[in-house]
């Protein structure tokens, strides 16, 4: 499916790369963090889809919200899996990634909150 939409690309792009990563943690047995990544990483993707099909600009700033809180905890996760050491894997590339989209996702908010209050 191509798209024109960065940050929609960009979160389907990562939750391809934490699945990947999944797999590593799982074959590592690490069970519990894993699945906590996983669902946060890919609920990103997911509420950016449905803020794009949201009813209204309100609607729209909720879903791009809830995906930049997503976004946040799975920074947390990530960080938790760097600094535990559970599997000694190099996280940085991950880490990196989800910095990005937060940036990009806090802007979108911002900026779709200041067109709703002018």
């Amino acid at each position: 499916m191509k798209t024109d939409n960065t940050i929609q690309e960009m979160s389907f792009d990562f939750s391809l790369l934490v699945i990947g990563l999944y797999k590593k943690l799982i074959d590592n047995k690490e069970y519990v963090l894993s699945k906590q990544l996983l669902r946060s990483a890919t609920s990103i993707g997911a509420n950016i889809e449905e803020a794009i099909a949201g009813q209204s600009k309100r609607d729209f700033i909720s879903k791009m919200s809830i995906a930049s809180k997503e976004a946040r905890e799975t920074r947390y996760w990530l960080r938790l899996l760097d600094k535990s050491k559970l599997v000694d894997l190099d996280y940085l590339s991950y880490l990196n990634s989800v910095e990005h989209i937060i940036n990009i996702l806090t802007k979108i908010v911002k900026t779709s909150q200041e067109s709703v209050v002018k």
